[in-house]
């Protein structure tokens, strides 16, 4: 069982080593830009933190270029502009790690750190991944939701916490009140090729909030 309030034991390595497949594709980005980020992206937000959002992987021109969750691409365009919104962010987003934008009472991660080729990580690089998200979900002793966003994201939380997906199924717009202390809500992922082909709608992702909202009492 996963402990509520404890620091975090380890973060990914700059070099990290667990997933061949992506330090190959780390270390020819490194060539490639060497200006860019090219390292495990760290999360973002404050350990008091009531809302966890969890995504997939970094973008490529995104947080892997940034080095900031969601920051720089199509998908923290709506993400980020969702949880200004809601009062889950204070600032202005600008695309930058440096734009001075910051969380409130929310705190966003990946279930996978690195980069991966063509975004698609593999289900060994998540579980490869998952002491980290553990350890994550374990830091913040105000957790009361977790927000998986798409299905990979939806069992790399349950798995980080032993529970099965057949016990969970992923459903837009649900949400598990699961045997601990947060609840598990779920969205399909805020990327541009599923609000270009309508799978998800800005209100759709809007009343996946209008929901979280509720429950934290905002």
């Amino acid at each position: 069982m996963i402990g509520r309030g404890n620091t975090p034991l380890a973060l990914p390595l700059r070099d990290c080593p667990l997933c061949p497949r992506l330090r190959e594709f780390r270390n020819a980005n490194r060539a490639d830009h060497g200006d860019w980020h090219n390292a495990p992206v760290a999360s973002f937000g404050s350990d008091d933190a009531a809302l966890l959002i969890v995504g997939l992987a970094p973008g490529l021109r995104g947080a892997n270029r940034t080095g900031r969750p969601f920051t720089g691409d199509f998908a923290g365009d709506l993400l980020y502009s969702t949880l200004l919104a809601f009062g889950f962010a204070e600032g202005t987003y600008a695309a930058r790690a440096d734009d001075g934008l910051r969380l409130s009472r929310c705190r966003i991660t990946n279930a996978v750190r690195c980069v991966p080729p063509k975004n698609r990580p593999t289900g060994a690089e998540a579980t490869a991944c998952r002491p980290f998200l553990q350890e994550e979900i374990g830091s913040l002793a105000n957790l009361r939701v977790v927000l998986a966003l798409g299905t990979l994201a939806h069992g790399a939380v349950l798995a980080a916490i032993g529970e099965k997906k057949s016990a969970w199924p992923f459903r837009h717009g649900a949400v598990h009140q699961l045997p601990l202390e947060w609840a598990l809500a779920d969205s399909y992922h805020c990327s541009r090729y599923n609000t270009n082909t309508g799978r998800l709608t800005e209100t759709m992702f809007h009343a996946v909030f209008a929901d979280i909202a509720r429950i934290l009492g905002a």
